[in-house]
């Protein structure tokens, strides 16, 4: 079992920058995969990036490609999302997710999920 936890949300101008993170507890996190997702009102939940078990391997939605950047710290069991270059259409609320070894883009595979936290671009 793993909980997750988001924070760092908050509301930015359009070209701003934040960084989220999710800690989490529980057992084996160093073997999990750790996505991001985002859902927006009145749209479906999307993949945003996701992070191998190592941090070796790494995968961004076309949308955050070159904007954001995932990362992981397996000694404080927290994943983070550094997101550059902010614009409105990123306003949503941001999930973490976690699953055990492969790291796929779809939101039902993953096993866990935070609570998520909102994020808010105004332009």
């Amino acid at each position: 079992q793993v909980q997750l936890v988001e924070s760092g949300g908050g509301l930015v101008q359009a070209g701003g920058s934040l960084r989220l993170s999710c800690a989490a507890s529980g057992r084996s996190f160093s073997t999990y995969t750790m996505g991001w997702f985002r859902q927006a009102p009145g749209k479906e939940r999307e993949f945003v990036s996701a992070i191998s078990w190592s941090g070796g391997k790494t995968s961004y939605a076309d949308s955050v490609k070159g904007r954001f950047t995932i990362s992981r710290d397996n000694v404080k069991n927290t994943v983070y999302l550094q997101m550059n270059s902010l614009k409105p259409e990123d306003t949503a609320v941001y999930y973490c997710a976690a699953r055990a070894f492969t790291m796929p883009i779809e939101a039902h595979e993953y096993d866990y999920w935070g609570q998520g936290t909102q994020v808010t671009v105004s332009s």
